[in-house]
Order: structure tokens, then C-alpha cells, then sequence
């Protein structure tokens, strides 16, 4: 027997050592399935049941209570805060819904102002959650929708979707963008030029070419002109500086060499704190400074901490190494099968299953492919971006903007239903996603 091998019962310490690796991934695959089933299922109560898995995994030993802290990345969470304190602030100022109406006003007919409207609800949402962008501009729309005597359905939908097309284009888009940011160690101008390379906001502004092409011919049965319908006083423009305030220093921050890891998070953290003290200066309550912060969408913040514990454990075992070595051979090694693999699997996943989790726990998978086959990882990293982000508007549950939307719809008496959706929702998400599958590949596939 060699030294420093101890058999017990006829097993060494490394055959126990890899059976209790093993059991610890079993156990952390089939505690993950069942929190991943269960976020399915009970859509209400997601935070409860990723902050309730987290704490199984930490109980178990899984996630050290020692490295708790460490996975998750508080750059994301912070970053999301601040943006949607500040988003409160500028929604509360009614400048977003003064912008819609001068688009309107410079529309031809009633077609080009829910393509107007829709553009407008893309170039919110690329600096704006998703979410908080549906409820600037599909108001907006309804309202528009109203005035003209036409159904409010096509325009909520038209803004919908372009939501979450344009929340892949920058860091501060979406909550999956700024996951891969925090997870990638990319920047805000990471997302525009990378690598000598262009990077996915040029990818998405082309695909939003196409799928808005295709979105024009969809909604061919609109006709008519538009009649004018005011416009809206605008409060305070004080929000609409922090937000671009906010643009800009995330930019300049970008060129700071060995900044904390945090830099985002605070600074969209702080800016939403100048706006809430300014408010406060200026004779408001903190009743007023509490219904701003309950704008912030705590239940998401919480459902990422615990996914963040929870992939960091299925990190830990050893598993996510698994699973992109599965990819790896699933795709016999062929970098293209493999890209192909990613963007389209998400796309279909996406559809059905809200992305923020999904995403979660394909970044570190997609690193893991990228580092076995020794290619350029932001290929796999836009791919996955373009699949997840874009893929939850093929149905009406594939994103939270999609509910949102349909929730306002709901409101005012319109019960949309799911083939009404898809109409317009599925040639505008396979015109995107098509355009931004062979887009990627061209710039970032010669970097393999």
C-alpha cells in the first residue's frame, strides 16, 4: 500500500472522497430541480422559494457559511435597486409620457405611432428595466389607443416586446445584462465595443431593424390617421438629469483602472439617493421617500440572492463543470454546434421560463463551455444574452414585461389570448433572434 492511502472496509480515502462528491452532487442537482419546479409553479412566491433553497444549500454544507456573502454579486443587486429608485422618480415626473406624445404628434398614421411607440419603449428600456418601461409607455399607448378609437391590444404588445428586445442592448437594459456585466467582468462600454470587436448593442439595434420590419408588416390591418391628443405637463426634469447622469458615469467609470467590483451598484445606488434627499429638501415627507422605495422590486432582488447562493452551490459541487462538459460533448466539440446549441435552446426555454433564473445559472455553465474549448467566451455570452433575453417574447409568460403588459390590458377590460399574442410576438422575435444569431457569429465566430 502506498503512503498516505488508508483503506477502510476495501475503500481508499480518494474513492470516498469522490463517492461523497458525488452523493453532495446528486443532492445539489435534485434540491435545485425541485426549487427550479417550484418557481415554475408558484410564481408568487419565487423569492420565498429561492431564499428558502439557499438556506437548504447553506444547511447542508453545500455553500459554506463562510463563502455566503462571496457568491452573491452585490454589484447586480445594487445596480438594480438604484436603477429602478431612480425610474420611480422619472415615471413620477410624466417626462417619458411627454416624449410619447411628441412622437406621436409626428406620426403619419395610426400604424407608424405604434411603431413610434414601440422604438420609444426600445430606447427607454435600453437604459430602463423592462418592466418599469411597460409601465411608462403602455399607458401611453392605451391611452393613444383611446383617443383614436382603436384597440389598445396591438400597440401594449408592440411595446412589450420591444422592451425586451432592447434590454440586451446595454449594462443597465435588463436584469440578465446586468448579470452577465457583474458575471463577466464587463463594463457599460463592454456592451458597445469589446475585444476589438463590436459588441451586442450594435448586434440589437440591427435585429430591431429587422424584427420592427416585420412588426410593420404584422400590423398591416391599423389604418387610419392620428388625431391630436395633447400633451403632458411635465413636473420636475430634475429624474430625467439623475438618468442621464446615470448613463454617463457608469461610462466614465469604465475607464477607471481596478475599480471595486461594487463601482456600478454605487453609483446608481447614490444618484437615487440624491434624488430622494432632494425631494426631501424639498418639503416632501418620508411617507413620500417610502412609496418611492417600495418601487424597487424587492421580491426580484431576494430571488436573485438566493440564485446566486444557489448556483454558487451547484458551483461548488463541482456541477456546473458537469454540465458544460455535457454541452461540450453534446456538440462533439464543434464550436458553431455548440453556439447553435445555446442561442436556440435558450430561445425555446425562454419562452416558457422567466429568464432571470435561467440565466443565473447558464452564465457560469456557458463560461465553463467557453474555457473547456479554450474559444472567446463572449460569444457563448451573447448568444446566451440574445436566446434568453429576446426568446421571452415568444409567449405571454416568457416575460415579466409580457405580463405586465397584458395585466394593463386586463385592467381595462381586454383578456388577451396567448394565439392573439403570438401573432404579432413570434415573426418579430424570429426576425431578432435570427438577425442576432448570424450577426454574432460573423463578428465574434472568427475569434474562436
Amino acid at each position: 500500500m502506498e503512503q498516505g492511502t488508508h483503506l477502510v472496509g476495501g475503500e481508499d480515502s480518494t474513492q470516498r472522497y469522490e463517492r461523497g462528491s458525488s452523493l453532495m452532487q446528486t443532492v445539489a442537482v435534485v434540491l435545485f430541480l425541485v426549487a427550479y419546479a417550484l418557481l415554475l409553479l408558484f410564481p408568487r412566491f419565487r423569492a420565498h422559494i429561492a431564499v428558502t433553497a439557499a438556506a437548504v444549500f447553506v444547511v447542508l454544507g453545500i455553500v459554506p457559511l463562510n463563502l455566503v456573502l462571496g457568491v452573491v454579486d452585490w454589484n447586480v443587486i445594487l445596480m438594480i435597486a438604484g436603477t429602478m429608485g431612480i425610474v420611480a422618480l422619472f415615471i413620477e415626473s410624466r417626462m417619458p409620457a411627454r416624449l410619447a406624445d411628441l412622437i406621436i404628434e409626428k406620426t403619419p398614421s395610426l400604424r407608424w405611432a405604434v411603431i413610434a411607440l414601440s422604438l420609444f419603449s426600445g430606447f427607454i428600456s435600453a437604459f430602463v428595466d423592462n418592466v418599469a418601461t411597460v409601465l411608462i409607455v403602455a399607458p401611453i399607448a392605451i391611452s393613444m389607443a383611446k383617443k383614436q378609437g382603436i384597440s389598445p391590444v396591438p400597440s401594449v404588445i408592440a411595446v412589450a416586446i420591444a422592451s425586451n428586445l432592447q434590454g440586451a442592448a446595454t449594462l443597465v437594459g435588463d436584469a440578465t445584462s446586468i448579470m452577465l456585466g457583474g458575471h463577466a467582468g464587463m463594463d457599460f462600454l463592454d456592451f458597445f465595443f469589446t475585444n476589438g470587436r463590436i459588441g451586442i448593442f450594435w448586434v440589437v439595434q440591427i435585429g430591431m431593424i429587422a424584427a420592427t420590419a416585420v412588426l410593420y408588416l404584422t400590423l398591416r390591418s391599423i389604418k387610419g390617421e392620428v388625431k391630436p391628443q395633447g400633451r403632458t405637463e411635465v413636473k420636475d426634469y430634475f429624474p430625467s438629469y439623475l438618468l442621464i447622469s446615470m448613463v454617463v458615469l457608469l461610462i466614465l467609470a469604465s475607464f477607471i483602472p481596478n475599480k471595486p467590483d461594487i463601482t456600478n451598484g454605487l453609483i446608481t445606488v447614490a444618484l437615487m439617493a440624491v434624488g430622494l434627499l432632494r425631494g426631501l429638501l424639498q418639503g416632501k415627507d418620508f411617507k413620500w421617500v417610502g412609496e418611492n422605495l417600495k418601487e424597487i422590486d424587492f421580491f426580484t432582488l431576494f430571488l436573485l440572492m438566493g440564485l446566486f447562493v444557489v448556483i454558487g452551490g451547484l458551483t461548488q459541487v463541482g456541477v456546473i463543470d458537469k454540465i458544460a462538459e455535457f454541452i461540450v460533448n453534446t456538440g462533439q466539440g464543434n464550436v458553431f454546434a455548440i453556439y447553435t446549441l445555446v442561442v436556440w435552446i435558450s430561445v425555446f426555454i425562454s419562452g416558457f421560463v422567466d429568464n432571470i433564473p435561467y440565466v443565473a445559472t447558464m452564465l457560469p455553465v456557458v463560461g465553463g463551455v467557453a474555457s473547456l474549448l479554450g474559444v472567446e467566451p463572449n460569444l457563448l455570452f451573447f448568444g446566451l444574452l440574445v436566446g434568453a433575453t429576446l426568446g421571452g417574447n415568444i409567449t405571454p409568460i416568457g416575460a415579466s414585461a409580457n405580463i405586465t403588459g397584458l395585466g394593463l390590458l386586463r385592467k381595462e377590460g381586454y383578456e388577451v389570448q396567448a394565439g392573439q399574442f403570438m401573432r404579432i410576438s413570434v415573426p418579430y422575435t424570429l426576425a431578432a433572434v435570427t438577425t442576432g444569431y448570424i450577426l454574432l457569429w460573423l463578428i465574434w465566430g472568427g475569434a474562436v
